[in-house]
């Protein structure tokens, strides 16, 4: 039976009479009868909602992105809370990512909102017989009705937020009553949250638009807005999780007692599979012949054929400030790359060919950054490469301007050129827009291929998808051998979306779902130490940055401590 609460709390957890308060009444100036009644202020909630979007640029303490939780970086200041993820400090009252509380805010609003679109008074224009008046009566009613579809895309979209973190959560999708009790609330199970999202998905690319009108995929008025491939995209990331490792293997919990919370029946994986790489490929599909463009310019971009659903931002220099080199005005270091992501990037030795990166190969060792994938340019700052407005080379060996002993100075011997507009001007007060990239269809290529090479290994689809990831302009790697095994071609797609995605926010879950965070997070992070030689010439060696912790538990977040302390039916994730 399906645990679908018809009920809605504003933030499970941190204050019930709260919480009923502000579902009952909205505290205005106002009604809740005239809010809901004018086309106006139903737009603005919507708008509310889709504010409520992650950021993962100035994620965890107003700075560190989800990167420096994981093997890909270091957050350079010891005191934010990023750092509780990497020395296991961690738990139900102290998460740096607590983000129940918010997710639940925000469907709050998609409920309030799905029971105001039917009270929007449109009479002034459905009653006035004129062409005109007519004319907007129309377009309002189908604007409601979009509206509707998005809505319930964006609380698909933050409850599988909950889910990637927590597994089953509860299920509200109804305007909270006054005879609901909010105290008895059951988390749902894993596969009842899984299916609601993936309904809500497809529910939603039936009705809205594909939008090919002005740019390839997203007309100009859309920009940001739910379009029916991201409703696809969704899709896609859902059933990939929901065929991976950790939604289908329970063993890691140690006998708890509610399995049906953070795994899926025990079923047919090769199915579980397929139904991932056929999502992919609608994405694909729908999406038609899409050209991927420069690497180096798809960041900050809003346009771009290749992205399908993206955040942008009020103009900042805030990121900027954060990362660039401690050398330049401003400059605080932040997210730095570390070593075992900088090692993962290949090195191209022709056209046809590319190998891993080898510290004992005294060729590689001299000179570390010469001939790598140019998405290792495109997304560190390495030593004594360009950066910056004005430019100059960034000095990472131990003395440098850029480099320790300076306070603050990266630890790991990098700094992080993603993401951030080198053409600002820190000291005149430049500004940019910024754009946080949620979908874009390099996911869905190798969400295809990673799916497609579990179920029907040695399908030439896999190949040809990793392929045009790792071929693109600016990019330019070798293609893939021929006749790699299924356990060799899973690992090459794994480096794929590692050096592909890198500061996207998909390390931390990618490796979790694939349930190697003993391989990968239980284990020194490293970064490199440079010396600069009399001759001007630089020798690397790679040093241990810091010890990182990693126990199975962490595979899921504990359910925060105030929401167990409230909802009686609640129960916690394993082994916290």
């Amino acid at each position: 039976m399906k645990k679908y609460i018809y009920s809605i709390i504003c933030l499970i957890g941190t204050g019930l009479a709260a919480c009923q308060d502000l579902d009952r009444e909205f505290v205005t100036t106002i009604g809740r009868n005239e809010i809901e009644q004018s086309f106006g202020n139903v737009q603005a909630l919507l708008n509310a909602i889709y504010s409520d979007i992650p950021d993962g640029m100035l994620y965890i303490g107003g700075a560190a992105m989800m990167a420096s939780a994981t093997d890909e970086a270091e957050f350079t200041a010891e005191t934010n809370t990023v750092q509780s993820f990497n020395t296991g400090s961690w738990n139900a009252i102290n998460n740096p990512d607590f983000v129940w509380g918010n997710y639940y805010r925000s469907i709050r609003k998609v409920n309030q909102f799905l029971l105001s679109t039917g009270k929007v008074n449109l009479d002034p224009w459905k009653l006035d017989p004129s062409p005109s008046a007519q004319q907007v009566y129309q377009t309002n009613l189908a604007a409601i009705k979009r509206w509707t579809y998005e809505a319930r895309f964006l609380r698909a979209y933050y409850y599988f937020e909950l889910v990637k973190r927590y597994g089953g959560v509860p299920l509200l999708t109804k305007a909270l009553s006054l005879e609901d009790d909010v105290r008895n609330i059951p988390r749902a199970s894993l596969n009842d949250c899984l299916q609601f999202i993936t309904a809500e998905c497809d529910s939603a690319a039936a009705q809205l638009p594909l939008n090919t009108s002005t740019f390839p995929y997203v007309a100009a008025t859309d920009l940001g807005r739910v379009t029916r491939l991201t409703a696809l995209a969704l899709k896609s990331r859902v059933l990939l999780y929901a065929a991976s490792d950790l939604f289908n293997n329970p063993g890691w919990a140690g006998g708890y007692a509610k399995p049906e919370f953070i795994a899926l029946p025990t079923g047919d994986r090769a199915a579980r599979w397929k139904a991932a790489s056929d999502a992919a490929k609608v994405v694909i599909d729908a999406g038609g012949a899409v050209t991927l463009g420069n690497y180096k310019s798809l960041f900050n971009t809003f346009n771009n054929p290749e992205i399908i659903f993206t955040r942008s931002n009020a103009a900042s220099n805030q990121f900027e400030r954060n990362n660039s080199p401690i050398g330049f005005n401003l400059g605080l270091s932040g997210n730095t790359p570390s070593q075992d992501l900088v090692d993962a990037y290949e090195v191209k030795v022709n056209a046809t060919t590319a190998v891993k990166f080898d510290w004992n190969d005294p060729a590689m060792r001299a000179n570390p950054y010469a001939n790598r994938d140019p998405r290792l340019g495109f997304s560190i700052v390495t030593n004594n490469s360009a950066f910056g407005t004005p430019s100059r080379n960034v000095q990472l060996w131990t003395g440098g301007l850029d480099a320790r002993p300076i306070i603050n100075a990266s630890k790991t011997g990098y700094y992080l050129r993603k993401y951030q507009i080198e053409s600002l001007n820190l000291i005149n007060g430049n500004t940019g827009v910024h754009s946080w990239i949620i979908f874009r269809f390099p996911e869905m290529y190798l969400n295809y291929a990673e799916a497609l090479n579990e179920w029907n290994p040695g399908n030439a689809d896999i190949k040809k998808y990793v392929d045009l990831v790792r071929t693109r302009t600016g990019v330019a790697m070798p293609p893939l051998p021929t006749g790699l095994s299924q356990a060799d071609m899973r690992e090459r797609i794994r480096n794929e979306k590692r050096v592909e995605f890198a500061f996207e926010d998909h390390r931390f879950w990618d490796v979790r779902r694939w349930m190697q965070g003993p391989a990968y997070f239980n284990k020194p992070l490293t970064g490199v130490n440079i010396t600069r030689n009399a001759d001007n010439t630089f020798t690397y060696a790679v040093v241990k940055v810091e010890d990182r912790v990693f126990t199975p538990k962490m595979y899921l977040y504990p359910i925060p401590q105030s929401e167990l302390n409230i909802v009686t039916g609640m129960i916690q994730n394993p082994l916290w």
